[in-house]
């Protein structure tokens, strides 16, 4: 071997491992995780927990992946790659919920979990019968949860219609940390001011809080994931869970503010992941 490669092989790739539901329309789901994770600089693997018929205007048909099959493909992945961290996302079911969790037991990595309730367009992507589990088998379990204002209404048992605005961000994650999780990112996306407020919590550290111009714009589909992989990525790349957040804030609020540049779907198109290396519409051509 000779030095260069000796160098080479010595030297760790960072990879980040997605457990999630597929979107055929590539906006969100494991096709976003795994483009956030490239476009953060990591490697990307990935196991399928559901697929889904959607696009950028409703999501028609679901079909979960059999529970051995899940499993399966977590065990393939981690029995042969050093994953870092993962980043879990749409579930659907208690079946599914159980199953990953017991898959993760020995996993000594980050864990970040994304809990995928409702898509862009309404639609349910997460069984009710399922949000016990998540909170008894899972939660527990992750470094990281990542709900926005409507997850954290159902994760805290309030109604739809209950008041939750930016004034109590701060004590409604706190609410939050309760149910187990090492650290809590309450996502104020949901809200109403022109300014969007994100907060991060955890035991042993004082509330860290994120802030950024709401953008008008309706392709947003996609963000949560986006978010939550790319915070992923950078717990990979063994960045601290603050610094991970941070990075990842920026980066997704950039691939917003870049949303429309892309022209995908009559509905709510996707967020850009690519922004930073993509040439922009106006430069197409003039090569």
């Amino acid at each position: 071997m000779s030095r260069l490669q000796d160098k080479t092989a010595s030297k760790a790739t960072p990879i980040a491992l997605t457990i999630a539901g597929s979107d055929s329309g590539g906006g969100a789901g494991i096709q976003a995780d795994l483009k956030a994770f490239s476009a953060n600089g990591v490697y990307g693997a990935s196991v399928l927990t559901a697929v889904t018929a959607q696009n950028t205007q409703a999501v028609t048909a679901v079909h979960p992946i059999p529970i051995d099959i899940v499993t399966a493909q977590i065990v393939a992945v981690l029995d042969d790659l050093n994953v870092q961290a993962i980043k879990i996302g749409m579930l659907f079911s208690s079946d599914l919920v159980i199953a990953v969790a017991n898959a993760l037991q020995d996993f000594k990595g980050l864990v970040v979990l994304d809990p995928v309730m409702i898509a862009k367009s309404g639609d349910a992507l997460l069984q009710e019968a399922a949000v016990n589990a998540l909170k008894s088998e899972l939660i527990p379990r992750v470094d990281l949860l990542t709900p926005n204002y409507p997850e954290a209404k159902v994760l805290l048992g309030l109604s739809p219609q209950d008041a939750f605005d930016d004034s109590r961000l701060i004590p409604h994650a706190f609410e939050l940390l309760k149910l187990g999780a090492k650290h809590v990112l309450l996502k104020g996306g949901h809200g109403e001011s022109d300014i969007c407020t994100d907060v991060l919590v955890s035991e042993n550290l004082e509330p860290i809080t994120f802030h950024a111009p709401r953008i008008n714009t309706k392709n947003t589909h996609g963000t949560g994931c986006t978010y939550s992989s790319s915070i992923a990525a950078w717990l990979a790349k063994g960045v601290t869970m603050a610094g991970a957040v941070k990075q990842s804030h920026s980066y997704l609020h950039r691939a917003i503010e870049c949303a429309d540049q892309l022209h995908i779907g009559s509905g709510h198109g996707p967020v850009h992941h690519f922004h930073r290396m993509w040439e922009t519409e106006s430069q197409w051509g003039k090569k």
